[in-house]
């Protein structure tokens, strides 16, 4: 078998329960695909925040040890400096040593800050403001920037060039598919084995999708959040991805019910827009797939599908900090921001969240959202599609991590990571290759999972996570008896909690991690 190729597949603020294939209403059908026939881990975890799980991802460390402690600021320490250190590698880096074409379409969020209303200072290419073709990737076609419009997105860059002219009806979701499906075919030109990494925006804020793809699901959501979440609980576990034994956590404090809402449409037709946004992704996913068939490499091509965080809790208020940070149209007509139960999300001049109680039934059955790293917070799917090695559908128990990503490809591509590049030592990969767990359903990851995020920490070792909402006490739970995190059993076990504790400890000072807040 010749070596196989790579497609790593991100979306963005995209809940555990959000695809057909893990338990969601929302029509995924390529995604479904690819789990009839591969395999779906159902606890893979995220470091709870876009930018700290791109670049664990991209480069199997911790977020601090990668350069992107919090977010895209430069703190004034090589853990928290907003864009990928030097003694980090990633995986373009390490496939493109064994040979591997190397290419990307999307979203970059680990090379310092762009701000769209500051495009004066933008420095892509400079110190501190890595790209991806500084990193590895032989073709990019993306932003640079963390969020933004999808129909007139900032920061958008093919190769070193931005491009500030768009095609008539461009749409961003779109536009990433399309250039994975022209890399894919370069790279088959060429006979070269490939690693692709989509990262999409969907369906990270704002609410844009095309009229069409919101009117499948208008007044498909008018039961509310509280019957979605209990829907989805019941398909997860008749799905075998979770443990009947798990009770749904209760609805969030900060959500009231649903027979309390009074713009009911309103609601729905916000909960339809996000559905949208997942459902177009899931049709570009289909045009790679497709192509893939086409050129007959679909058997040696490995594909993971995995979200960069928990479902998106965040409110974007007409007055709030999101005014300096959205630009006009490009004809100068001012976006109209803000969740207003006047408008209806969607079209380019609209700037909104689907907000708290639709994250809720996002995440569902568990507690807390994207910032935090209660289970909410940091349980992605994840699908891996590899017919070469997979013969039969499965569903993986084992935790594994972002972390883990880069030496399971690194293994199967035959690519040494290296201990020097560009002349710096380069730090050991801290993930651990989850490739056995693809023949051997009993395998289990031996290292311990650690987590910090704006002061929100967790370890977990074994069935057994310590987790703290910061600022507050550690929380211990049984994962085995209590995934949903309901049983707090930290006063009952004092011993466990100090031993874990201490192990925490160790980890966050090797790692260079800062106490919440961070100065500024």
């Amino acid at each position: 078998m010749s070596r196989p190729n790579f497609i790593l597949i991100l979306a963005d603020d995209m809940g555990f329960s959000d695809i057909g294939c893990y338990g969601s209403e929302i029509a995924t059908p390529n995604l479904d695909r690819l789990a009839s026939g591969g395999a779906r881990f159902s606890q893979m975890y995220s470091f709870a925040r876009c930018c700290p799980s791109r670049a664990a991802l991209l480069t199997g460390l911790h977020p601090q040890q990668a350069g992107v402690g919090h977010m895209m600021q430069n703190r004034g320490t090589r853990a928290y400096q907003g864009y990928l250190r030097d003694d980090a590698v990633t995986i373009a880096e390490v496939l493109k040593g064994a040979g591997y074409r190397t290419m990307m379409s999307g979203k970059w969020h680990t090379g310092g800050e762009y701000v769209a209303r500051a495009a004066q200072n933008w420095k892509p290419g400079e110190p501190g403001y890595p790209t991806p073709t500084q990193r590895g990737f032989d073709r990019f076609f993306g932003t640079l920037a963390g969020a933004g419009s999808f129909f007139h997105p900032h920061a958008l860059m093919q190769d070193g060039k931005f491009l500030d002219e768009l095609p008539d009806g461009f749409y961003y979701t779109d536009a990433i598919s399309d250039q994975a499906v022209d890399m894919i075919d370069e790279a088959h030109a060429d006979e070269l084995p490939f690693f692709l990494h989509v990262a999409y925006t969907a369906p990270h804020w704002p609410l844009h999708a095309r009229p069409g793809d919101i009117a499948r699901y208008e007044g498909s959501y008018r039961t509310g959040w509280d019957t979605l979440r209990q829907n989805r609980h019941e398909e997860l576990n008749s799905l075998g991805l979770l443990d009947p034994v798990w009770r749904i956590s209760p609805r969030d404090d900060e959500a009231h019910a649903w027979a309390d809402e009074k713009n009911s449409d309103w609601e729905d037709l916000r909960m339809a827009t996000y559905a949208a946004m997942i459902d177009r992704m899931d049709q570009g996913i289909g045009k790679i797939l497709t192509r893939l068939d086409e050129l007959g490499i679909t058997e040696n091509t490995m594909i993971i599908f995995l979200s960069d965080n928990g479902g998106c809790a965040e409110y974007l208020a007409e007055d709030g900090w999101i005014n300096s940070y959205v630009p006009n149209l490009p004809d100068g007509r001012p976006v109209r921001i803000g969740n207003r139960r006047d408008l209806r999300p969607g079209p380019a001049d609209t700037y909104m969240s689907y907000d708290l109680p639709w994250a809720n039934a996002s995440n569902s059955p568990f507690r807390l959202y994207k910032h935090w790293v209660h289970e909410g917070g940091i349980s992605s799917p994840c699908v891996v599609h590899f017919p070469a090695m997979i013969q039969a559908p499965c569903v993986i128990h084992s935790p594994i991590q972002f972390i883990d990503v880069l030496p399971t490809i690194a293994e199967l591509a035959e690519a040494a990571y290296p201990r020097e590049y560009n002349g710096a030592a380069i730090q050991p990969v801290e993930g651990q290759s989850f490739l056995p767990a693809l023949d051997d359903p009993h395998w289990q990851r031996e290292k311990p999972l650690y987590w910090e995020h704006e002061g929100n920490r967790a370890i977990r070792i074994g069935e057994w996570k310590l987790v703290s909402k910061h600022p507050g006490d550690w929380e211990l739970y049984n994962m085995t008896e209590d995934r949903t995190e309901l049983n707090n059993l930290s006063a009952g076990e004092a011993q466990r909690v100090s031993a874990m504790s201490c192990l925490y400890e160790a980890w966050a000072q090797r790692c260079e991690v800062q106490d919440w807040p961070l100065p500024r």
